[in-house]
């Protein structure tokens, strides 16, 4: 039977809690996270390849792959996912994105899990998020060594504002955060996105951060407890704009001594910019040296800060509440 699947799956910003999702660090002390996916996404489509083609797999993406075996297939992420979850050959796999890869929104898991939750489809199974996200943390972490934590693939499963728990014991607790009196319309309305313009590999920037953890353990500590003030603070309906401000802000001068590699004079002279033309506070998503600015803005202040870094690319982007999902799928009989 030919078939064609395709899957889409949101990116995520991180709010605090970031880097005490690294197993050398949580198993022996604990992490939270807390995150939330946007409005900005990965495709993935699998298809039965045609048979009037030659080669066995042929994937598109930044560039066209055509090969005949697996372990020829360079898209690291693309293989382990085949070699994981097994779907006949020949194969036609593509994958298009509302945003550019190593900007800081966990768009290598996304990837992860769109093409695993394709594979799965064409297998005719269905699948949980749980296991979505243990399959792409088990690409990613065990079979491609790679030294990353286990948040993103957890909110692109998932979807949706998370406090995301890594117990000591090695489980993964999401407490999928909802509140009447949270307006997640009007909170990332107060948002204002800025593209560095700046791509980076995040590998050498977290490995080094993973080395590191005994020397920067305190500071991981004061982290993880922000996630779950924050958590507290949207329970306890406390949370506003500027308290998320005040929280990001601390946050980043926390993650800017993990590693000498996260920031850099561009990023630290645009945030001063920022702040000093009315922003309130924020962070650098992801692991650090580009990618986005995340600032929270008053809306009368947001004109005045992209004036003022006219090389900064603003990004609307508003709250996304579901996870990876079957976009479409069809079947032909032979």
């Amino acid at each position: 039977m030919a078939k064609t699947v395709t899957t889409i799956t949101p990116l995520r910003i991180s709010f605090a809690g970031g880097g005490t999702d690294f197993s050398d660090f949580y198993l022996k002390y604990g992490g939270a996270v807390l995150s939330s996916t946007i409005d900005k996404y990965i495709y993935v489509t699998v298809k039965t390849h045609s048979p009037l083609f030659k080669e066995k797999y042929r994937l598109s993406y930044s560039t066209t792959e055509i090969v005949n075996s697996l372990e020829e297939i360079q898209n690291e992420i693309a293989r382990e996912c085949l070699k994981l979850v097994k779907v006949d050959a020949p194969l036609y796999i593509s994958t298009t994105a509302d945003i550019p890869s190593g900007t800081g929104l966990g768009s290598s898991s996304s990837f992860a899990i769109g093409l695993l939750n394709c594979l799965h489809h064409m297998r005719d199974e269905i699948v949980s998020p749980a296991q979505l996200a243990e399959e792409a943390c088990k690409v990613e972490l065990e079979m491609l060594s790679k030294p990353i934590g286990k948040q993103d693939q957890y909110a692109a499963s998932f979807g949706g504002m998370n406090f995301i728990e890594f117990q000591e014991s090695g489980r993964i607790f999401i407490d999928h955060i909802w509140s009447e009196k949270l307006d997640l319309k009007e909170l990332f309305s107060s948002f204002l996105l800025l593209w560095t313009g700046t791509k980076r590999k995040a590998d050498s920037i977290l490995k080094s951060q993973n080395e590191a953890i005994p020397e920067i353990k305190d500071s991981l500590e004061k982290m993880k407890k922000m996630a779950i003030e924050l958590r507290d603070c949207i329970y306890n309906n406390n949370l506003s704009s500027s308290v998320l401000a005040k929280y990001l802000h601390d946050g980043w001068m926390y993650k800017r001594t993990l590693s000498p590699e996260i920031t850099n004079l561009r990023i630290d002279e645009a945030y001063k910019v920022a702040l000093e033309n009315g922003a309130l506070g924020g962070k650098l998503l992801g692991a650090g040296g580009g990618g986005f600015l995340l600032l929270v803005v008053p809306k009368d202040k947001k004109r005045i800060i992209q004036k003022r870094l006219p090389d900064f690319f603003p990004l609307s982007v508003k709250h996304e509440p579901l996870g990876s999902r079957l976009l479409s799928t069809f079947s032909l009989d032979d």
